[in-house]
């Protein structure tokens, strides 16, 4: 899957194992490297398992559009796709099968 990221900043942060280290401590620093080579490996969003370690789901509410994978409890990777038009299904739903660019928001506890 093809992955950018919202600034300059968080793209220096995830591709600098000291960076991350720095920014989000070790232990959620070594599951954004495990989440983030899962997602590079994936060809679309249907492939990133639905189950734990990964779980990745998609937000609600105010957050809808955008998914998110479990890292160290509380703490979550924040995505959403990245394509000119989001692929639908006739319900209405995020067609995962056509998500095959993804841009990486953040890591927070939203909960």
């Amino acid at each position: 899957m093809f992955i950018t990221f919202t600034s300059n900043k968080l793209h220096k942060v995830f591709n600098h194992k000291m960076r991350l280290i720095q920014e989000y401590g070790k232990e959620n620093a070594k599951k954004i490297m495990l989440r983030m080579s899962v997602l590079h490996a994936a060809i679309n969003l249907e492939q990133i398992p639905k189950i734990k370690p990964e779980r990745c789901h998609e937000l609600k509410n105010n957050r809808k559009g955008t998914f998110a994978v479990d890292l160290k409890h509380p703490y979550r990777l924040i995505f959403k796709p990245d394509m000119e038009t989001l692929p639908k299904l006739e319900d209405g739903g995020i067609d995962l099968k056509q998500v095959v660019s993804i841009q990486i928001l953040g890591v927070e506890d939203y909960h």
